[in-house]
């Protein structure tokens, strides 16, 4: 006897989908809190790279100005609307506006990183002109570029790179020994890429590892190794808003999520690019 009249069971609660959520490159980077106004302006101040001088013949100190730089950061406003009729949220399977609420969050904050690194890519240091794979040495390049235009090696620089990227550096003694690396994403449990920041702490710099980056898995990747100050990321944080609402006449539910933002290239010697090539690993050309 055949059995018939079967019940198809569907799982209330829905599983996220292969997406970045959360926002890793903005701790990264010096940032402000905009309130008011379309343009954030970043001051970087220095000497100008000035010489300590001896008092003149004629007994005065000579005296100097200091290099006053603004850097002008323009804000955009920019939205993600997601949005499904009545019937829709009634008959799909989960809890439509959650879905629509976690999705439209994840859109925004991937959009504070793309906008971040292009920021990042209108750096014109590189540590080489053609496509490598990663090693220490590629690292310790970057490194030395770095402190030869008198980067400060104050804990505050990072490296933004790709998974391919990362896979070269794990196949090192160096960068996966706990030996030489004080902090790693896999301390508390966690994979490398994640949808919360998480960094290894190796020679003193922070690396991150982001899907978003430009070339992604081909060839042609790029990455970069920044100190903290050379890039600013300004963004009217309390006034970010999100939305789920109804529309009664049309019957259909919407999340709207919006925020006013804008990044800035501060100091180009503060950056260097890496061309990577990742294509081996990650199967594309």
């Amino acid at each position: 006897m055949s059995e018939t009249a079967f019940q198809t069971q569907y799982r209330q609660q829905a599983i996220d989908g292969f997406e970045q959520l959360q926002s890793i490159t903005r701790d990264s980077t010096t940032t402000e809190a905009q309130i008011k106004g379309n343009t954030a302006v970043f001051l970087v101040a220095s000497s100008g790279g000035a010489q300590a001088v001896t008092r003149g013949v004629n007994g005065r100190i000579p005296g100097r100005a200091d290099s006053l730089t603004q850097n002008s950061c323009t804000l955009a406003e920019w939205h993600d609307v997601p949005e499904r009729t009545g019937f829709n949220i009634f008959a799909s399977q989960g809890d439509g506006n959650a879905i629509m609420q976690r999705t439209s969050m994840g859109v925004i904050n991937r959009k504070i990183d793309t906008d971040i690194i292009a920021a990042l890519q209108t750096a014109t240091v590189f540590a080489g002109l053609a496509a490598t794979t990663a090693s220490v040495m590629l690292a310790l390049r970057a490194k030395t570029i770095l402190g030869v235009a008198q980067v400060p090696f104050d804990g505050n620089i990072w490296a933004l790179i790709t998974p391919a990227f990362e896979a070269y550096m794990l196949d090192s003694t160096e960068f996966s020994s706990s030996l030489y690396v004080r902090k790693q994403p896999i301390d508390t449990g966690e994979t490398a890429w994640s949808d919360k920041p998480g960094y290894y702490d190796y020679m003193g710099i922070k690396w991150i590892v982001s899907p978003l980056l430009p070339g992604i898995g081909t060839s042609a990747e790029t990455c970069f190794m920044y100190h903290k100050s050379a890039i600013g990321h300004a963004a009217d944080v309390q006034n970010m808003q999100t939305f789920v609402d109804y529309d009664k006449r049309h019957d259909f539910s919407y999340c709207r999520t919006s925020i006013y933002m804008g990044s800035k290239l501060l100091q180009n010697a503060g950056v260097v690019c890496f061309r990577h090539d990742g294509s081996a690993l990650a199967g594309t050309a």
